[in-house]
């Protein structure tokens, strides 16, 4: 039975170490995002970095990305740039792997 236990505290703490990566990339590609609608948006380098922590706070209003993808189309509509759901996720695509990647490349980083 040991063994068992064993194997199942290795999966729990897998499972819990996948999750908090996967938090992590989701946090840095909204910041990203934030980050690159700020500048669609023609904001300062104080507002940028404000908007994009809001546009991080905004992806724990519910699961899935519809909430930041609500928040970063209704904001460019407002500031009067034109863009499609279907860029924004484009976007979002693009800044998950470029999210992974410095998430990955802090990893290599932290380990020399």
């Amino acid at each position: 039975m040991t063994q068992f236990d064993d194997r199942k505290r290795a999966f729990e703490a897998k499972f819990a170490r996948d999750q908090e990566v996967q938090f992590r990339i989701t946090a840095r590609r909204n910041r990203l995002v934030g980050e690159w609608a700020a500048e669609r948006m023609g904001l300062t380098p104080e507002e940028t970095d404000a908007y994009a922590k809001a546009v991080v706070q905004a992806d724990f209003e519910e699961a899935g990305d519809e909430d930041v993808i609500r928040k970063l189309a209704g904001d460019l509509t407002a500031a009067a740039v034109e863009i499609s759901d279907a860029e924004i996720r484009a976007v979002l695509n693009d800044k998950t792997a470029e999210a992974r990647r410095q998430f990955m490349d802090s990893l290599d980083g932290s380990q020399g």
